[in-house]
């Protein structure tokens, strides 16, 4: 559905029935699949055909909702996986291993800077983080002989710095190694990183994809512009044969469209297993056909929050990119035509016990940890998300201790707004 409009690839893309076929995507509630011969099984062991024979790697439903999502991005392969965290990490890990190099934006989620920082530090994998805001220079320095990605969010979460994505793909191509981007935040109908050089695009679906607060998930979305023969070097898992798949060459017999996604699957899925359930995938797809009708109403609630926030003495500052204010703002037109999402960050003038007086005297938004839903929600980064932070990463990565993550919901912006006015007149 290349040719077709956003709104109608969140509708209709993915998927298209048959003759008889069930108009919704079929949920395939099933662990196994059956097969006339051995040898018909042995075909899909062996990546010599198409098909499935157990659901921890692959199913049908996932697939579907997967290959939307391609078309969402502009990608050419995409598959699901059981949260964000895994999908970040499944994007890293299939490119890295021990002795491996990671330079990375410090503005990021706190349980992606703790799986990079610490996790798979155990793994062998450095990592060198730079400031989303430093100079070309800078961050071509990061750069080391072992590096192998790029990582980095369209949006940050909860600072709300916006990365100026041509920047840093140019410095990981110069460095031939691939720009990883988050693009949880935005979401294909705000932002498409493919368009502006990322290689490979992540998200955390439970957020706005799902848009409900009902199921957990993720997805990676490969470009398949990387060409990965080219750094044969810099990337042997996929350059070279893969012993336990009796000798096939991914980047060989799946090309650039195709072999990021399929290692991914083969290897990675099929060892740690962290696909995404066939429901959860279906009600997904439910949150997904009315993507494009929800995030214009969570950045117009966004904007109207963030623009009350700014005119009351009890806020000492606001980050929303959508503000004229905001110093990503001029970068957020350029990368995010419509907006970019309805989260409002925001630093309380009498610091972590203003916040806690603030969030305890809501009454429409919910205390939770959780972001991108339809109803108000929000939280104190420093002590949830990101506590295992220490005060030194926490002003880095631009998340004080009075700081409040909002995420404007689908209510009334008035009823909104009164909500908290009436929780600041409470501090």
């Amino acid at each position: 559905m290349s040719d077709f409009q956003m709104s109608t690839k969140c509708v209709q893309g993915g998927y298209t029935p048959k003759n008889g076929e069930p108009r919704q995507i079929p949920i395939v509630q099933s662990t196994t699949f059956k097969y006339d011969t051995s040898e018909d099984m042995g075909k899909l062991f062996d990546l010599e055909a198409t098909g499935y024979f157990y659901t921890r790697l692959q199913n049908p439903t996932n697939d579907y909702v997967a290959a939307k999502l391609c078309e969402l991005e502009g990608g050419t392969a995409a598959m699901l996986t059981s949260s964000g965290q895994a999908a970040n990490f499944f994007a890293l890990f299939n490119i890295c291993e021990n002795g491996s190099h990671i330079v990375a934006s410090s503005s990021i989620y706190g349980g992606t800077f703790n799986l990079i920082q610490v996790t798979m530090a155990k793994m062998g994998i450095d990592v060198t983080f730079v400031s989303p805001d430093c100079t070309e220079d800078e961050l071509n320095a990061a750069f080391k002989d072992n590096t192998r990605a790029v990582f980095g969010e369209t949006i940050a979460n909860p600072a709300l710095t916006v990365l100026d994505i041509e920047k840093f793909a140019n410095a990981a191509h110069a460095h031939g190694v691939p720009l990883i981007v988050d693009n949880t935040f935005p979401t294909p109908v705000n932002c498409r990183p493919i368009e502006w050089g990322a290689d490979i695009v992540t998200h955390s679906t439970t957020k706005y994809l799902d848009g409900h607060g009902a199921c957990v998930g993720g997805a990676i979305i490969d470009s398949g512009k990387f060409d990965w023969m080219a750094h044969k070097d810099k990337f042997p898992g996929l350059t070279t044969p893969d012993d336990s798949y009796h000798g096939i060459t991914y980047a060989e017999k799946f090309g650039k469209e195709g072999a990021f996604i399929t290692k991914a699957t083969a290897q990675l899925m099929r060892d740690f297993g962290c696909i995404q359930a066939p429901q959860h995938a279906f009600i997904l797809n439910l949150g997904i056909e009315s993507l494009h009708v929800r995030m214009p109403k969570h950045v117009e609630n966004g904007q109207a929050v963030a623009e009350f926030l700014e005119s009351s003495d009890k806020v000492a500052k606001v980050s929303y990119p959508g503000l004229a204010s905001d110093p990503y703002h001029e970068r957020a037109m350029k990368y995010f035509g419509n907006g970019g999402c309805g989260v409002v960050s925001f630093e309380l003038a009498g610091g972590r016990a203003a916040a806690e007086t603030f969030m305890k005297n809501l009454k429409l938004a919910a205390i939770e940890t959780h972001v991108a839903d339809a109803r108000t929600c929000c939280l104190n980064p420093a002590t949830s998300t990101h506590r295992q932070m220490t005060d030194e990463q926490l002003e880095a990565a631009g998340i004080p201790a009075g700081l409040v993550r909002m995420s404007c919901g689908l209510e009334d912006s008035k009823d909104l707004i009164a909500d908290i006015k009436q929780a600041l007149d409470a501090i």
